[in-house]
């Protein structure tokens, strides 16, 4: 395969076209250029193998063609191989050379338009075992030409003798044609492929390189060229899958780096070699196909790829099914189409009630399906036998039965069962219900349970019962899609349902419903207006119907409740909040007296007609003026509930009291509905002034008012409008002003004086507490002041006997302690003024007293009231006294010298107790 690959590729870059570059050629300037069409050789020697795979690429020829068009090659008479438009020719079958030692093949190529027929022939020899020899050419007879030389040559010039005569020098090149190198060669690299040359060589020494993708441009690297000699050589093996053809410029420079030649374009094709394996597009297909098809049917479609070349055996896929489970009814249900892959039916027979589905493994194989020399590949189909409609659905009884209440809608009424052996959940199995009879007026549907496949009997217009009693139907099951061909359906996919219709108290109904009246307003209590009854729909019972008022916002109307006769028990007004648009609206309700009682409503509408019977007023009804108004004319209009034409145009006059409202006012007529208000007089004090003014409508039976208008005079600006403190005092405090600001003062007054009073309290216990003491002499930072509140609810049961004077008690030792809130202890031999026993141990009240007076009768004590406070702890206690200030034993003189190293103050306080000179 190596000196094979070489050769062809030797051969194929072989000089072949001449193409101008400067202009056209003429007819006779190209026959005068040395190019023959025809094979570059006459006879070709291919070294090849013993076997011969089908689909093998063997070796190629190459053909001049002179740029005079394409031919077409055949490969002789031989059935065993063919020719490619390349030139590459390919085995048609499997060959053995072995034991033939050399074979001939003619290859012919034919102009399909000239006609004319070039032939060749190739020597197919065996390889000899370990020989490493390339393709050789056959030593001809002398009667044959001598082979080409295996180069390639940059362009040379020639002279061209124009039709004029002058001689012009014209640049031609040669096209070459494409190189074909083998992929997945294993020969020894760098392996060559051709020489290239220019004829310029002789007169000195060129280099030669190549440019382009798989040389100098990614991937490079891949071809090289000795830069001596002009040898391309290939230097690793290609892969066609990767990089189909390479695209090369060869160049030829002299030793200075010029340019000799121009670059030639070099294409080199990359042979494919049956090197992958099919591909599945799918690991696993999926497809179905209906029970009981027929043989034919079409089933499903299985799809795979090779990366090989397609134009050759070595990416030609055939399929064929590798095998069926279940073998049932048949091992060969299915077949394929081996070029397509198409999965059709060969055998009657598909039942899903016993076959649900086939597995069948799909082998691809290429080399158009060669098992020796293909490369195959599997994948698993899965085809489910689908459910076709071949079982009707059937009633599960003839008669089905039901009933509902009338006037119900939306209830279902009875429940219709079928049965069918179709897959369920299908199509095939789900069932449609139709109505073929007893319903003309279509008050009963049936819907499908999507889940149960019953039917739903269902009343979806109102029955009534005195009507109707009883409905008779007659109900057709089918199935969403149609029967298989062949099938009906049978008796039991029809049946009857019989549906009872139960009464009901039905509510009375008035009609019509609402009724509309028209009539006047104004109309006096008692009119009769109209008689709005209602009907007992329930003819077979014999009821009593009753009215009454449910809805009347002005409470005008009343009904009679046995006959329903209207009536009015107040005016009607049209004016009144209540009409709408003329209209007034009053529900009445008719109940019966069934069990239980219904009851129904109906509404009244009053159209009420105007009349005249509001007066017109003036508007606005206040207005404003300047004191001297310029202009002096303020536009007025009336306002009148009525309705035209009880309504304007209006007429406006002055009262004629009081006398000065016409000697300051004058009215103008503008037009019917607006008139002016003018001064008389120049100007008017500030103040407000009211302007009677009589108002006459133009109703039939007119009618007029007196209206006040309220006209503020005030001081105004520049601009006409009046000043705000003039406005305020003209407009003046309404009554609800007035009291609310005498509130707000009253409320300031009363806060005012509970803080004075406050105050007042607060400096009051100050005083109470303040020391008599010179401001200068109080050097205290802070007042402490001790309270005890006493204990809680434990703390309220007394011991009064704690209280009461002891009998037992010395009189020398009976004191009464007296202290100051303001007093600190002064010395443990303070002694208290002695008192008398009380007489009667268990009166408090003379205990106090009589502390009261030794109090008062105290020399020590100050001028001046003071608070004081009674102690007595009781008598014959173990512990001794808690208080500072206790009496002393021997009843004597207390010495209060001690205080006067305490500092100033207690000096002062040493001095008032101990009476001394200061």
């Amino acid at each position: 395969m190596h000196l094979l690959g070489i050769w062809t590729l030797m051969a194929a870059l072989q000089v072949v076209v001449l193409a101008e570059k400067a202009e056209p050629l003429s007819s006779s300037e190209l026959g005068s250029l040395p190019c023959t069409r025809g094979f570059t050789q006459e006879e070709y020697v291919i070294h090849t193998e013993q076997e011969l795979a089908k689909g093998q690429a063997v070796f190629n020829v190459s053909f001049v063609d002179c740029g005079r068009g394409k031919v077409w090659f055949q490969a002789g008479d031989s059935s065993d191989f063919r020719v490619s438009e390349d030139g590459v020719v390919y085995a048609l079958r499997r060959l053995s050379l072995a034991g033939k030692g050399n074979a001939v093949e003619v290859v012919y190529a034919r102009d399909l338009q000239s006609k004319q027929v070039w032939k060749t022939r190739v020597h197919l020899r065996v390889r000899p075992h370990g020989n490493s020899t390339g393709p050789e050419q056959v030593k001809p007879s002398d009667a044959t030409l001598t082979q080409r030389v295996p180069e390639i040559l940059f362009p040379w010039r020639s002279v061209v003798v124009r039709g004029d005569g002058t001689l012009r020098r014209v640049k031609r090149d040669w096209v070459i044609p494409p190189i074909n190198v083998p992929e997945n060669s294993r020969g020894q690299f760098p392996e060559d492929l051709v020489r290239i040359r220019s004829d310029r060589d002789k007169n000195r020494m060129l280099r030669y390189s190549v440019t382009g993708p798989g040389a100098d441009q990614p991937p490079t690297g891949i071809f090289i060229i000795n830069p001596i000699s002009g040898q391309l050589s290939v230097t690793k093996p290609l892969d066609r899958e990767h990089i189909s053809n390479f695209h090369l410029r060869a160049h030829a420079v002299d030793l200075n780096g010029n340019q000799v030649e121009n670059p030639i374009d070099i294409v080199i094709n990359v042979i494919d070699q049956n090197d992958n394996r099919p591909e599945f597009t799918h690991t696993v297909f999926n497809g179905s196909v209906p029970e009981g098809s027929k043989p034919g049917s079409f089933v499903m479609t299985v799809t795979a790829v090779d990366k090989d070349d397609p134009k050759t055996a070595n990416g030609m896929l055939r399929y064929k099914i590798a095998s069926q489970n279940p073998q049932s009814p048949s091992s060969n249900m299915f077949t394929i189409n081996n070029k397509t892959g198409d999965i059709i039916t060969v055998a009657a027979g598909l039942d899903r009630g016993k076959v649900t589905q086939y597995t069948l493994i799909i082998m691809a194989t290429d080399m158009e399906g060669n098992p020796t020399y293909g490369l195959s590949n599997t994948a698993t189909t899965v085809i489910r036998v689908t459910d076709v409609n071949d079982n009707p659905p059937e009633f599960t009884t003839d008669t089905f039965f039901g009933e509902v209440h009338e006037n119900r809608v939306n209830v279902i009424v009875a429940n219709l069962t079928v049965t069918d052996k179709d897959q369920p959940h299908t199509s095939a199995w789900s069932a449609v219900y139709r109505i073929i009879a007893g319903d003309p007026t279509g008050r009963f549907s049936i819907p499908t349970d999507p889940t149960t496949n019953e039917g739903l009997l269902t009343v979806v217009k109102p029955v009534d019962f005195e009507l109707s009693r009883s409905f008779m139907l007659t109900v057709e099951a089918e199935n969403e899609v149609p029967l298989a061909r062949g099938i009906h359906l049978p008796r039991q996919s029809t049946a009857t349902v019989s549906v009872r219709i139960l009464d009901i108290n039905e509510s009375p109904e008035f009609s019509p419903n609402p009724k509309s009246i028209k009539l006047e307003e104004g109309l006096p209590a008692g009119s009769l207006l109209t008689t709005f009854t209602a009907q007992d729909p329930d003819r077979f019972m014999r009821q009593t119907v009753r009215y009454s008022k449910m809805y009347d916002p002005a409470n005008w109307l009343e009904i009679d409740p046995v006959n329903g006769r209207i009536s009015t028990i107040a005016v009607l007004d049209r004016e009144s909040p209540y009409v709408k648009n003329n209209l007034y609206n009053v529900t009445f309700m008719a109940s019966d007296n069934g069990i239980p009682p219904a009851s129904g409503t109906g509404t009244l509408q009053m159209y009420l007609l105007d009349i005249n019977d509001n007066a017109p007023h003036v508007f606005p009804p206040e207005v404003e003026m300047c004191e001297r108004p310029d202009p002096n004319g303020i536009n007025i209009t009336a306002s009148d509930p009525d309705l035209t034409p009880n309504a304007g145009p209006f007429a406006f006059e002055l009262a004629s009291r009081p006398s000065d409202v016409r000697r300051n006012w004058t009215l103008t007529r503008l037009n019917g509905e607006h008139t002016q208000l003018r001064l008389r007089i120049g100007s008017l004090a500030s103040g407000i002034y009211e302007v009677p003014i009589m108002i006459t409508d133009s109703g039939n039976l007119p009618m007029s008012n007196t209206s006040y208008l309220r006209v503020k005079v005030c001081h105004c600006d520049h601009h006409g409008d009046c000043v705000d403190m003039e406005r305020i005092i003209a407009a003046g405090l309404g009554t609800g002003a007035i009291i609310a600001i005498l509130i707000c003062i009253i409320i300031l007054l009363v806060l005012v004086l509970l803080f004075v009073m406050w105050m007042k309290r607060r400096d009051k216990e100050r005083q109470a507490k303040q020391l008599l003491i010179d401001p200068e002499d109080d050097v205290r930072d802070n007042i402490l002041k001790y309270d005890e509140e006493g204990g809680g609810e434990e703390d309220q049961d007394y011991d009064l006997s704690q209280l009461q004077q002891p009998d037992a008690l010395e009189p020398e030792c009976v004191k009464v302690g007296i202290r100051r809130l303001d007093e600190r202890p002064l010395h443990h031999e303070h002694q208290y003024p002695l008192r008398s026993a009380a007489p009667h141990p268990g009166d408090i009240g003379d205990f106090i007293h009589e502390g009261l007076k030794a109090a008062d009768n105290d020399p020590t004590a100050p001028p001046y009231d003071s608070l004081l406070v009674f102690d007595y702890e009781g008598s014959g206690s173990t512990a001794g006294s808690l208080s500072s200030l206790h009496s002393s034993s021997s009843c004597g003189d207390q010495d209060y010298d001690y205080l006067g190293d305490w500092g100033p103050r207690f000096r002062k306080l040493a001095d008032l107790y101990g009476g001394g000179d200061d």
